[in-house]
């Protein structure tokens, strides 16, 4: 195993402990939308709340979970929670595109560090196509919020 390999090994495995976002959080009364997605193949579950600023043009402030599935379902939800603040919408849906395109190339896409972020720590799950949904779990799940919350 390589050390770029280890690295996102550890990665996965930290945020799968040490959860960031993990708890549903009260919006407080700024724009919010929650999504529940649900993977039938193996049973993981995900309910997400977006919290966005109530600005002119909104950003993400907050996303907060609770989940119950596989280590890469919940990391890929932890890791999502800490790079999604500061965003605006567009850019989030961006991020997630990006990630989705990733996933779905079956490892033939390198991932831009630049760009993902530890969420490139999840470039080894697109050679098995069974776990590409538990990584997408939490990412659809907050794309669909957010384009509520921004309504």
């Amino acid at each position: 195993m390589s050390a770029l390999d280890q690295l996102y090994q550890q990665i996965i495995l930290d945020h799968s402990k040490q959860r960031t976002g993990e708890g549903l959080q009260d919006a407080h009364g700024l724009p919010s939308a929650d999504n529940h997605q649900y993977n039938p193949t193996c049973g993981d579950e995900i309910n997400l709340r977006v919290t966005l600023t109530d600005e002119s043009e909104p950003k993400v402030k907050e996303i907060s979970w609770e989940g119950d599935g596989c280590s890469i379902s919940m990391a890929a939800a932890s890791v999502l929670s800490e790079m999604a603040p500061g965003m605006t919408t567009a850019e989030l849906q961006s991020l997630v595109d990006d990630f989705r395109e990733m996933l779905r190339s079956r490892g033939k896409i390198e991932p831009d560090e630049e760009v993902l972020g530890d969420a490139a720590a999840f470039a080894g799950v697109a050679k098995f196509v069974a776990r590409v949904k538990c990584a997408m779990l939490g990412w659809v799940a907050a794309e669909e919020a957010a384009k509520e919350a921004a309504l």
